[in-house]
């Protein structure tokens, strides 16, 4: 029945006066707060109108069962705690929360008092209970308590002023504007906000806060707070009027969003727009600005402008063997010493890469201009301290001049960097002013760019080929294909004279596909004439080098003219491989399992050291002409290539020496076991026709310069005394020597260049150099020799030195007794007969090293290829395994004699009742199974597993690989 379907309780006066009962009963029905009476056993006895409705029930839902029945779970344990002390003290009452489960499941709060009554003879007779509905409050105080900890946890700080008071005092601050300036409660409660400031009260955000707060409005600002330490923070402060119920603003809430890091970023935003990073310096937004200023200026005052381009000199080098880390720091390092050497009212920037520009703001011509060129020059001179390590730099500086060179700022900037770059082609460490045919010979260079495009395109390159000669056999053994440019008006023009203008304009890698794959047609071409093969060489640049794609193109231009990949050579410089050391490697590696052969070229002039080349899979090595061109007068070049010689042969790799001129420059690498040459002294670049008919002649080297020979014996006889020489010659010339004179030291050093020589007899007293200082330096440049002084002079303590020195095997005294000269000298020619027995032997001994080596690389080179390509097969296996092991289809795998060697997850799971399998015959533990029944890839037979019928499908391996046996697989039957 509704409730509000039951008669209406009559009114008091209706009631009988004796009738006290019923008029408690009225009363009852009438309070606003539920009222609960139960029997001892805490059975509802009644209820008042008011709990019904609170609970959506009708009494007869409710009366006659337990109280804790309409009681959440979670509140029936406290409730029922306390009724021992309920009933041991009648009459007093019980107080506590309670949630009542409404008929809709709903949850109540209630505020419970409850006591006990005391029936007849004291027993206890029920107890009374008045529920009054808290629910509202409490979602009130769970708001309240949320809205606390929200507060709390809320990572902005906030903050609660009174608005009704004098000054705004703080009321409340939560845990994050404690943690946000460092204050506690003690230090602001009651106090103005303006404690935030410091004193700093001249910001702009602060006047649109107080009209504001004048205004009882909204404010959004941006403030520099400081914290109770003193350290400045950014705030972006939102404050709002907070009214009462009755409108009437009372407090102000605050919000404080900590934005320094946000600022720090605006600002260094800011700052990077118009500096550069690495240095501090201006960039070239500003650099501008100030130009364009310092221009207008000097127009107003009628003086000139300069503008420096400063570029270090080698910069790259540094980059390339200390890394780009090394780079930066040394940019950063001569931005401050650059910085010591401008003016109050000068500016220097650095617009990129490692040139600067300086502004000179008032000067008045170039007089003003060259002592500031000076002072940078002394300050880059300093020695920079770069990963621990001395390091000395240079710099060439282009100097441009307001108004007298250009007018306007471009046109300024322009001819600053010509100038530059003259200073640069002059080797650098030096400042040069613009000049009008700087800017003639950049549109020269301009139009020599687009002449070479249209060479390109009309075909105008062309392929020379120079031959490489072996020392061992004399005969041309491979050749170097050099790119020409047929120039309609200017004739062959070498690849020196267009090649930089080609990587300036990026036709760089154009002209080196084209050179690759003109090469492999003449190498095609040549096949198909049946000539004897000949490797060919080509250069690539640093792009090619790095381009990943690089290997595959060559492998396709290989594979397209059908040439065998060891015909190709190709030669990388040292730079490519000190860009990137991790990028060389793998391009190598990429290169090398082509098959084609490697060479290191224009080695020694960058900084790959011998040791970690081999690291390196180069086939040669490539002696660079510099060193060759004073081979035989220059004692460093020739240790250095004597150096290189040594230990590439020790590491098995080939040496070639290019830029040989002449036979003095062979003979040396011949007898310092030089593996190859090349250069104009054999032959200079040629056509391909012109080459073919070097190799129809047989053209070789002369049998003088093989490395291993037997030649006569050869004797220099040097003294400045001309009857003293005609008097050895005659005395000798019964012995058969091949005798040849010099009448001074340097004359002798001459004759070494240009013949072998076995023997030397040198007087001591001779003019412009002593007899013991050529003695010296022929024993630096021709270690070989047996040198003899035969001198009339006792300067003891000369000759002396040259002995200790070894640069002296005997000292004979004028006059000599000719027999005992003679012995002496036959002596000395028995002595270098042994040594070059001995070397010979050790050439031998030291060809059959190299050529052991380098089998040694290549093994070591196909076991790496090897061992990548099982790891390879192993990771496929892997792969293989793993998807068989996850396939929802069951898989069994057998060997050839049906013994089960695989068995996959879901087919584990559908025999997990037969036991082991693996290892055991499928005929034996699996007999549902008949391998050799059925054709591949057919259903061999049906079969029921675990009450289920499966079609077993049969299939034969080894038809692709060497794998033998049989792979089954069962999938569900949709047949009867």
């Amino acid at each position: 029945m509704d409730l509000h379907d039951q008669p209406a309780t009559p009114p008091p006066e209706h009631l009988s006066p004796d009738d006290a009962g019923a008029r408690l009963q009225w009363a009852i029905e009438q309070v606003p707060v539920g009222f609960v009476y139960l029997d001892p056993h805490c059975r509802i006895v009644h209820v008042n109108a008011h709990l019904c409705q609170m609970l959506g029930m009708t009494p007869d839902e409710l009366q006659g069962h337990h109280y804790s029945q309409f009681l959440a779970e979670a509140d029936r344990q406290h409730i029922a705690a306390g009724q021992a002390e309920l009933l041991a003290a009648p009459g007093v009452p019980q107080q506590s929360d309670a949630r009542w489960r409404g008929k809709d499941e709903t949850l109540l709060w209630s505020h419970v008092t409850r006591y006990s009554i005391i029936g007849a003879g004291g027993a206890p007779a029920g107890q009374v209970w008045w529920v009054g509905d808290i629910t509202q409050r409490r979602q009130l105080k769970d708001m309240l308590q949320l809205s606390n900890r929200a507060l709390a946890a809320c990572s902005n700080g906030v903050l609660i002023a009174s608005a009704g008071e004098p000054d705004y005092p703080i009321m409340y601050a939560n845990p994050a504007f404690y943690a946000m300036t460092g204050y506690t409660p003690m230090d602001i409660m009651g106090r103005n906000c303006r404690l935030l400031q410091n004193g700093d009260h001249d910001q702009p955000g602060l006047a649109p806060l107080r009209h504001a707060l004048g205004q009882r409005q909204d404010a959004h600002v941006v403030l520099r707070n400081y914290r109770k330490d003193g350290t400045l923070f950014w705030n972006d402060l939102l404050i709002s009027p907070v009214p009462d119920e009755h409108g009437v603003i009372t407090h102000y809430v605050g919000i404080l969003n900590d934005i320094t890091l946000l600022k720090e970023k605006e600002e260094r935003l800011t700052y990077q727009s118009t500096h550069d990073e690495l240095t501090g310096l201006p960039n070239r937004s500003l650099f501008n600005q100030r130009l364009q200023q310092a221009m207008l200026r000097a127009g107003h005052h009628e003086h000139a402008v300069a503008l420096l381009c400063v570029g270090l000199d080698n910069f790259e080098l540094v980059n390339e063997s200390l890394g780009h880390a090394a780079g930066d720091q040394m940019l950063a390092i001569a931005a401050q010493r650059l910085q010591q050497c401008m003016g109050e009212h000068d500016t220097l920037a650095r617009l990129g890469d490692h040139e600067f520009l300086a502004i000179l703001g008032a000067v008045n011509g170039a007089g003003d201009v060259m002592p500031v060129c000076e002072h940078m020059f002394a300050v880059l001179a300093q020695p920079f301290t770069l990963d621990g390590q001395p390091v000395h730099a240079s710099a060439s500086i282009g100097i441009a001049l307001y108004p007298q060179d250009a007018a306007d700022s471009a046109t300024l900037m322009r001819y600053a960097d010509l100038a530059l770059t003259r200073a640069h082609d002059q080797g650098g460490a030096k400042f040069q002013f613009f000049a009008q045919e700087m800017n003639q010979r950049t549109l020269a260079r301009i139009g020599m760019e687009a002449a070479l495009r249209q060479a390109i395109a009309r075909g105008e390159l062309r392929l020379l080929y120079q031959p490489l000669v072996d020392l061992q056999s004399g005969a041309i053994v491979s050749v170097e294909a050099l790119v020409r440019w047929q120039h309609p008006t200017q004739g062959l023009l070498e690849a020196a004279e267009f090649i930089t203008v080609a990587e300036q304009a990026g036709l760089a890698d154009t002209i080196g596909d084209w050179v690759l794959r003109q090469a492999c047609r003449d190498l095609a071409a040549w096949h198909g004439q049946q000539l004897a093969p000949l490797p060919v060489a080509i250069n690539i640049s640093p792009r090619q080098f790095r381009d990943r794609l690089f290997a595959g193109t060559v492998a396709a231009v290989l594979n397209e003219h059908g040439v065998l990949a060891p015909a190709l050579t190709l030669e990388i410089t040292e730079a490519c491989l000190m860009q990137d050391s991790g990028v060389g490697s793998a391009s190598l590696a990429r290169l090398k399992a082509l098959g084609v052969r490697l060479t290191l070229d224009d080695f020694g002039t960058g900084y790959t050291s011998l040791s970690n080349l081999k690291r390196h899979p180069f086939d040669a090595v490539k002696i660079d002409r510099q060193f060759i061109r004073n081979i035989v007068t220059d004692s460093d070049d020739a240790a250095l290539a004597r150096t290189i010689i040594s230990m590439s042969h020790h590491l098995g790799i080939q040496v070639v020496a290019e830029g040989v001129e002449t036979e003095a420059q062979c003979d040396f690498l011949r007898r310092n076991m030089c593996d190859l040459i090349q250069g104009h002294f054999f032959a200079p670049p040629v056509t391909a026709e012109a080459l073919q008919a070097m190799r129809d002649e047989g053209r070789a080297l002369p049998p003088h310069l093989l490395r291993i020979q037997k030649q006569k014996r050869s004797l220099l006889l040097v003294d400045d005394e001309q009857n003293i020489v005609s008097a050895l010659k005659r005395l000798l010339r019964k012995d058969d020597y091949q005798i040849h004179t010099a009448n001074s030291g340097q004359e002798g050093l001459d004759v070494l260049a240009q013949h072998a020589v076995d023997v030397i007899v040198s007087d001591q007293r001779m003019p412009g150099m002593l007899g013991a200082d050529f003695l010296r330096k022929a024993k630096l440049l021709y270690p070989d020799t047996i040198r003899i002084m035969l001198s009339g002079y006792t300067e003891l303590q000369s000759v002396t030195d040259a002995v200790n020195e070894g640069a002296i095997y005997k000292f004979l005294t004028k006059p000599w007794e000719d027999e005992l000269l003679r012995g002496h000298i036959a002596q000395a020619f028995q002595l270098k007969e042994i040594a070059d027995d001995n070397a010979r032997l050790h050439l031998e001994v030291r060809t059959a090293n190299h050529e052991l080596a380098a089998a040694n690389r290549r093994m070591e080179e196909l076991l790496l290829l090897k061992q990548r390509q099982i790891s390879r097969d192993e990771i496929s296996l892997n792969v293989a395994h793993d998807v068989l092991q996850h396939l929802p289809l069951p898989v069994i795998g057998m060997d050839d004699a049906g013994m089960i060697a695989f068995v996959n997850g879901a087919a584990a799971a559908l025999f997990q009742h037969s036991g082991a399998l693996l290892g055991n015959q499928a005929s034996l533990v699996l007999p549902e199974l008949s391998p050799d029944a059925g054709t591949a890839g057919a259903p061999a037979h049906q079969t029921v597993i675990n009450g289920q019928r499966y079609d077993v499908l049969v299939y034969p391996m080894g038809e692709r690989s060497e794998s033998r046996g049989s792979l089954i697989t069962l999938r569900h039957s949709e047949g009867p």
